[in-house]
């Protein structure tokens, strides 16, 4: 019994302590990017295996882009659609966790209710609303996988903290606009522009950086509706907040 007690002991500090090494090292890579800008994410390996996997071959667009050469009406519009308070968070923005929380409960409820009068029937699912910041989403993309676990959200609030902590919110806006997914193989602002607009990151107007932001949520879903209406009335919606944000 002695001899158990001890293994699991055992067990348990070496659990502990590939956790606390673990942190580290993401601690590191972060603090890391403080001088150097990484080649690629997590998201954008997978992603790249995956068409790999199905296409036979990889049709990526990425070019990093300093940001200086990112015209101010994509960040500006980006903001205002992603994440209006960046300036002014610690990484993480309650209210708007709050806010997001409230909603998919209620849209979990009219699901549940619509159910109960549909038994046999089909209901759509409910639209999940989602409340992570830019630096959120930068922590998930950079180093992790794209599951949805409550350890998954522990480690990306982990990375959360060590970006706000060791990067500047000029430095965290730059490598999200430059490794954020715009369509299928297509990441970055400038290969986004390229791409939808031939045209440079560096030159898109007001209305082209509002429809690339729009596209954020589900980007390889707007790709293939490059006429839809909600596109252009959100865009439009985007473009009034667009001065109401503060850029880094």
């Amino acid at each position: 019994m002695r001899y158990a007690l001890y293994a699991f002991k055992q067990w348990l500090l070496l659990l502990l302590a590939g956790f606390v090494l673990l942190q580290l090292f993401f601690i590191g890579r972060v603090g890391f990017m403080a001088v150097v800008d990484p080649s690629s994410t997590a998201f954008e390996r997978s992603q790249a295996w995956q068409i790999v996997s199905s296409q036979g071959r990889l049709l990526w667009r990425q070019t990093w882009m300093p940001s200086e050469q990112i015209a101010k009406p994509l960040k500006r519009a980006v903001l205002a659609s992603e994440d209006s308070a960046f300036t002014s968070h610690n990484g993480v923005w309650w209210d708007a966790v709050e806010k997001a929380w409230s909603k998919n409960a209620k849209a979990q409820a009219k699901l549940e209710a619509q159910a109960a009068q549909k038994k046999n029937g089909k209901v759509a699912a409910p639209k999940i609303v989602g409340g992570s910041t830019i630096t959120q989403q930068l922590a998930k993309n950079l180093l992790l996988s794209g599951e949805r676990t409550l350890i998954r959200k522990g480690q990306e609030w982990v990375i959360t903290v060590a970006l706000e902590s060791f990067l500047s919110k000029k430095k965290i806006l730059t490598l999200y606009l430059n490794h954020v997914e715009w369509g299928n193989g297509v990441f970055g602002a400038e290969a986004a522009a390229r791409h939808y607009f031939q045209k440079s990151a560096s030159q898109l107007t007001e209305w082209e950086a509002a429809r690339l932001a729009v596209m954020l949520p589900r980007p390889r879903y707007f790709e293939k509706l490059p006429q839809s209406v909600y596109l252009s009335d959100r865009a439009q919606t985007i473009m009034a907040r667009m001065n109401d944000v503060a850029v880094p």
